[in-house]
């Protein structure tokens, strides 16, 4: 027969490995969040590294769209990182709060506070994470129309043929 303090500490490690099942699920959250940021963030990069290759080509008000560009780019990307950042703090904040948790139940501590301010913490850094994030897709949103188009890229190549009706 098991003593009962041991049955109540084995009750107490199963209800905390049920409790833990949220918080994996947010982990899950957060690195499809990470995911999508560093896509984005990769899509910046490769816009920038394309129009600093073209911009020896560029004159006139077509450079200086293309270093506004750059400019509108560059904050693109700080604000992903920072995003990018936040979301990491936040991820690290679910691990820990589930470490205590689990530490809480195996040393039989009542540790409920530290897990509630490890919460918090972790979804003030998610929520600040989105907020950037939103901000970064605003940017990318009005400055859709202000980027210059691929075709202009490359000199235009015309085809005589059609012109010689």
């Amino acid at each position: 027969m098991i003593p009962v303090a041991v049955d109540s500490h084995i009750f107490d490690i199963s209800r905390t490995i049920q409790l833990a099942v949220a918080p994996v699920f947010l982990l899950t959250a957060i690195g499809t969040i990470i995911n999508v940021l560093i896509g984005r963030l990769g899509r910046a990069v490769d816009r920038r590294r394309l129009l600093e290759e073209h911009l020896s080509e560029y004159s006139g008000e077509m450079r200086d769209d293309a270093v506004t560009e750059l400019s509108m780019l560059a904050h693109r990307v700080v604000l992903v990182l920072w995003s990018v950042t936040l979301a990491v703090l936040g991820a690290l904040l679910v691990c820990l709060l589930i470490g205590v948790a689990f530490a809480g139940a195996y040393f039989s501590m009542d540790l409920s506070r530290e897990v509630a301010a490890l919460f918090v913490a972790a979804m003030v850094a998610v929520t600040f994470c989105l907020l950037l994030f939103l901000r970064e897709i605003s940017i990318a949103a009005v400055s859709a129309h202000q980027t210059l188009r691929p075709q202009s890229l490359r000199p235009a190549f015309r085809n005589d043929t059609t012109e010689k009706k």
